[in-house]
């Protein structure tokens, strides 16, 4: 019998690494070093999507639209089938149980936050401002498709740079880190921070009195809009990084509407507030910061929020126009 136990140990451990051996490292993954899956882009949408998508916006009827609707969350589930296999898969490789944990969180939230997702989807291709060119970047500012019709929102998070000439106009008080008052030298294209809630938004009231437009803090859905799903393997600044950089830095990697540096890099304030308790309320940030998890990143990550009345060296903010 112990000899039996013997063999079936050192036969099961041959076929575990014969099948580990099968197995090919993907230099390009970045959540887990054996995927074949590598999302640099959101997929392309098929025919069919396309299709439907065309007949709803020619005769916006209630039956396009269920049409329509169907097709998108067969889309979900399809996708939720996937990352229900890859954690299934995560459970007999990984050699670390965050590897699975984490999946298990994307797979939680996908199930929690289906009928909203499929809603956002929705409203992106109902907007009447989808159509080709977009997601160009022409004036610095990117329709939010699926929110308010004159919502638009910044191509890149503020930087220094454009901070510095709100400090030298209003004579506003400078970052706390700013030696002299003055953007560190070769910072000027990084992202500001060490800014509060109340400073983007006085920043924003500048801005809008300067051009005559209105300037404000994105909402919490509204940035999710904007933003869109965060490919998996999406290059951005986080958790790799050891500090910021350049707002432009990851200009590859662009979101559902366009922008770029949206995941990563830095948190951005919304004016979305949170309440912890009734004597603790806070704004919603959101993105993550170049010191994250990706996990962290994703788009419909609602668990992060910070003091409005604080600066933090992980906190920046974009602004939304209103055309």
């Amino acid at each position: 019998m112990l000899r039996l136990l013997s063999f079936l140990f050192v036969f099961f451990c041959a076929a575990g690494f014969a099948q580990a051996a099968d197995r090919q490292i993907n230099p390009q993954a970045k959540s887990f070093k054996y995927s074949t899956t590598i999302e640099k882009e959101r997929p392309e949408l098929d025919d069919e999507t396309k299709r439907l998508i065309a007949a709803y916006r020619k005769d916006p009827t209630q039956k396009n639209y269920e049409a329509l609707r169907k097709k998108v969350a067969e889309n979900y589930d399809e996708v939720v089938a996937r990352k229900k296999a890859k954690l299934e898969e995560l459970k007999q490789t990984a050699k670390h149980q965050s590897k699975i944990d984490e999946m298990q969180e994307i797979v939680d939230e996908m199930l929690a936050d289906r009928e909203n997702r499929i809603n956002q989807t929705m409203s992106r291709f109902a907007d009447a401002r989808m159509r080709p060119g977009a997601r160009e970047n022409k004036d610095g500012y990117l329709p939010v498709l699926g929110a308010a019709q004159n919502v638009f929102i910044a191509y890149t998070p503020v930087t220094n740079a454009e901070y510095a000439r709100f400090v030298k106009d209003s004579g506003h008080k400078a970052p706390k880190h700013w030696a002299n008052g003055s953007v560190p030298e070769g910072k000027e294209n990084y992202p500001v921070t060490y800014v509060s809630y109340a400073d983007a938004a006085a920043y924003a009231a500048w801005l809008g009195s300067k051009e005559g437009a209105v300037y404000r803090l994105p909402t919490e859905k509204e940035w999710e809009l904007a933003a869109g799903h965060m490919p998996k393997d999406a290059d951005m600044n986080c958790a790799e990084g050891k500090g910021l950089t350049p707002v432009n830095a990851y200009a590859q990697t662009l979101s559902a509407s366009g922008a770029v540096d949206m995941w990563g890099n830095v948190w951005e304030w919304t004016s979305t507030a949170r309440t912890s308790s009734p004597a603790a309320n806070t704004q919603a940030v959101k993105g993550g910061a170049w010191s994250s998890v990706r996990t962290d990143c994703r788009t419909e990550n609602r668990a992060e929020s910070r003091n409005p009345n604080q600066g933090y060296d992980t906190v920046g903010f974009r602004l939304v126009k209103e055309k």
